[in-house]
C-alpha cells in the first residue's frame, strides 16, 4: 500500500473501532519541541554531561549524587512551557467519541492530560508530580524547576523525588495490570511515537495479538521501523504522527 492507502485503510479501522488503545513514545511529544531519547538529536546523544543518561537516570546516581541528578534532570528533562499538539489533541477527541478507551504512554511529560484525555496510564510516572519522600507532600514541576538545588519539602525538609520511575525501579504493578487488561481487551491497537526498544514496556503490546480469533486490527505509526512492524495490519513510517492521526480522523 502506498502512503494513501494507508491513511485510508487507518481512517477505515478507526471509524469501525469501539474499543481502541493508543500505545504511545517520546514521538508523540517531538512535536512539542520536547527531544525524543535515540535519535541523532535525542537525549542519549547529548554529549553535554561525562555520564551516559542511563546511569544518571538511575535510582542509586539520585540518592547518591542528587545535585548532580537534579541538575541533568531540571536541564534535560523537565519542559513546562511545552503545549499538546494535534497528536494529543485527536486522541483526546477519539476518546470523547467513545472509540479510544486508554491512553497509554512512556512519557512522563503529561500533555495527554492536559490536552483532554481522561484514561491516561503513565508507564513511567509523570514529571509534574512529585513527591517528598519524608511525609509524602505532592508537589508540582515549577517547585522543582525553581528550587536552586535539590529540591526540600517546604513542610518537613525531607528530600523530593520525581514521581517517575528512574532505572533500577520497577514498574508499578497496578498500573502494568491496567495497561496489559485495556490492551488485552481492545479491538484496536494504534502504537505511535516508539521504537518499542525500552522493556518491559515494549512487551506489552503482545497481549493485543495472542487472541486473533476475534476481529482485531493494527496500527503503528513511527519515523523508523520496528522490529514488530510485521505483526501489524499497517506500518506508516512518517516524521509526524499529528499529521497522519490528523488525516485519518477528521
Amino acid at each position: 500500500m502506498n502512503f494513501e492507502q494507508k491513511i485510508a485503510k487507518l481512517s477505515e479501522y478507526i471509524n469501525k473501532s469501539h474499543n481502541i488503545v493508543f500505545f504511545g513514545g517520546a514521538g508523540v511529544s517531538t512535536e512539542s519541541g520536547i527531544p525524543d531519547f535515540r535519535s541523532s538529536s535525542g537525549i542519549y546523544n547529548d554529549k553535554e554531561y561525562d555520564e551516559p543518561p542511563e546511569v544518571m537516570l538511575s535510582r542509586t546516581y539520585f540518592f547518591n549524587y542528587t545535585d548532580r541528578f537534579y541538575d541533568f534532570y531540571k536541564n534535560k528533562m523537565l519542559y513546562p512551557d511545552a503545549k499538546p499538539n494535534a497528536a494529543h489533541k485527536i486522541l483526546a477527541k477519539l476518546e470523547e467519541a467513545g472509540k479510544l478507551k486508554a491512553v497509554i504512554t512512556q512519557n512522563v511529560d503529561d500533555l495527554h492530560r492536559i490536552a483532554g484525555s481522561k484514561n491516561v496510564i503513565e508507564l513511567h510516572g509523570n514529571a509534574h508530580r512529585n513527591i517528598c519522600l519524608q511525609c509524602k507532600k505532592i508537589f508540582g514541576v515549577n517547585y522543582i524547576i525553581k528550587s536552586e538545588k535539590t529540591p526540600l519539602c517546604d513542610d518537613c525538609g525531607g528530600l523530593i523525588k520525581p514521581d517517575v520511575v528512574l532505572y533500577e525501579e520497577s514498574l508499578s504493578e497496578q498500573t502494568v495490570a491496567s495497561a496489559v487488561k485495556h490492551i488485552s481487551d481492545a479491538d484496536m491497537l494504534i502504537v505511535g511515537g516508539t521504537s518499542l526498544a525500552v522493556y518491559p514496556a515494549a512487551h506489552y503490546i503482545s497481549y493485543f495479538f495472542r487472541n486473533k480469533e476475534s476481529v482485531k486490527t493494527s496500527a503503528i505509526i513511527n519515523k523508523s521501523g520496528t522490529y514488530y512492524d510485521d505483526m501489524f495490519d499497517i506500518n506508516i513510517h512518517e516524521d509526524g504522527i499529528s499529521s497522519v492521526l490528523s488525516k485519518a480522523y477528521q
